[in-house]
């Protein structure tokens, strides 16, 4: 009808998609610089930052790498997601899909091999184990893993308590002039509800009794044995919390490819827009009209309009796509007539 208009909405990016990934990751980005600052802050008092070979001198297991690993890793996501959100960069969400998407499928393949390979993994974690009992008196961090382990699970070194004869402080051998040889470490202790005060010589010589004389001291079961019952125990909290973890990525991988998605379309819009008034290239035609009649007989000239109408398309592409659009024409809608 004549006197009325059509109001088309122009492509825009979401406002809610786009501000609610950047709080989702800034809490990932200050809670990975924090894990960060915690790691390297133990390794600068136990004097790695000053020594680097220190980190290879340790036979076991640092747990101050879960801290620098994990933080380092929430850091680049936060950074990548929060900033390419918050400045609608394209790169830095696609570098954030692409990391987030490679970690979830890390987590999946690791689940289905330890399902498919159950023994190679029980070995394996034998291994370590055993490993880092080797190296219990080495590193305070790993001491206080070893013991929380063990008291968590109320367990005694991998298998059993003669596992720690691999250590060089509670082995039974004659030449052992350690007070803690045949003994285990308090942490494999059973304790008594009545101490207040915690017993820390209540493993000395232990090993030295009979097996059924053990168990009324000391746990006898493996952290190996002991961990796949918890495991069993809670199945349905361990697989909710990996669920919960997995949807919460895909979910991440899903808003920022959406968000990347808007702004590709945004750009797309302004360059349609503005595509006559940013391009001046010349044709062909205005550069022999241009230089009168003589042009079609001059090498130089010929060549050169050649070239012009040649990789005028290809030009033009690449100059769009670099092309930024002006932040005042993002996000606005269009009356036509």
């Amino acid at each position: 009808m004549p006197g009325k208009h059509q109001h088309f909405q122009e492509p825009e990016v979401g406002c809610c998609g786009k501000y609610f990934l950047f709080g989702f990751n800034i809490v990932f980005w200050v809670l990975g610089a924090l894990f960060l600052a915690i790691g390297l802050w133990a390794w600068g008092e136990k004097g790695v930052l000053s020594n680097i070979s220190a980190l290879t001198d340790l036979g076991g297991f640092d747990p101050v790498w879960l801290f620098v690993v994990v933080g380092g890793v929430m850091s680049v996501l936060g950074f990548a997601g929060c900033i390419g959100a918050l400045r609608e960069n394209t790169f830095l969400l696609k570098f954030f899909s692409v990391f987030l998407g490679l970690i979830f499928f890390l987590e999946l393949a690791t689940g289905i091999l330890a399902f498919v390979f159950k023994d190679w993994i029980r070995d394996q974690l034998n291994l370590f184990i055993n490993n880092n009992v080797k190296a219990y008196r080495d590193d305070i961090d790993l001491q206080n893993l070893i013991d929380f382990a063990q008291e968590y699970w109320s367990c005694c070194g991998a298998r059993g308590p003669n596992d720690w004869n691999l250590n060089i402080y509670f082995n039974c051998t004659d030449l052992n002039p350690s007070r803690e040889r045949c003994g285990v470490p308090f942490s494999c202790c059973v304790r008594d509800p009545a101490e207040d005060v915690l017993n820390t010589q209540c493993g000395y010589d232990v090993r030295l009794k009979l097996e059924l004389e053990q168990q009324g001291s000391i746990h006898t079961k493996g952290c190996v044995g002991q961990f796949e019952k918890w495991l069993q125990d809670n199945l349905i909290i361990v697989a909710g919390v990996f669920v919960g973890i997995a949807l919460l990525q895909i979910f991440g991988i899903c808003l920022a490819q959406n968000l990347v998605s808007d702004i590709k379309a945004v750009k797309a819009n302004w360059n349609k827009q503005n595509l006559e008034n940013h391009w001046l290239t010349p044709t062909i035609s205005k550069v022999l009209s241009a230089s009168g009649p003589l042009a079609w007989t001059h090498p130089a000239l010929f060549s050169l309009a050649w070239v012009v109408h040649t990789f005028e398309p290809t030009f033009k592409t690449w100059y769009l796509s670099h092309k930024s659009p002006d932040s005042r024409l993002l996000g606005k809608k269009a009356i036509w007539p």
